[in-house]
């Protein structure tokens, strides 16, 4: 696990989760993850997320929501990095796969989809892109 990145070891696990043909995965939980993963319920990447804890450190499960044997989720990518930070305007917000996939943004309202901040009329950091 990186100090410097935790969302980016976040999204890997989950990516890597995903590659693996898991259907949950476990991960340390912060304020910024559990907001990510509400995101991803509400885009339908996710079925469920829950907080657990676990020798007194907050975790939290994911489960993804599957068709068959295939995740929703077919990638994710971690964007804005510590080493290079992408910022975006309300008007320049990123489709991603053409429609197809959602981006996912830290606006001063909170974390949101790309579709809901072009709704609220604001801009901010471009976290991952999810497809």
């Amino acid at each position: 696990m990186s100090a410097t990145d935790p969302v980016g070891d976040f999204l890997t696990q989950i990516r890597n989760a995903v590659s693996a043909g898991k259907e949950n995965t476990v991960a340390r939980y912060s304020k910024l993850k559990g907001n990510i993963a509400r995101v991803l319920k509400l885009e339908g990447y996710i079925e469920d997320f829950k907080l657990e804890t676990v020798d007194g450190k907050p975790q939290i499960a994911l489960t993804f929501r599957r068709a068959g044997k295939q995740n929703a989720i077919t990638n994710i990518r971690r964007i804005s990095k510590p080493g290079l930070r992408r910022y975006v305007g309300a008007t320049e917000i990123p489709r991603v796969l053409g429609g197809l996939g959602v981006s996912i943004l830290s606006t001063p309202k909170g974390v949101m989809s790309g579709h809901e901040a072009k709704k609220n009329n604001v801009g901010g950091e471009i976290l991952a892109y999810v497809w």
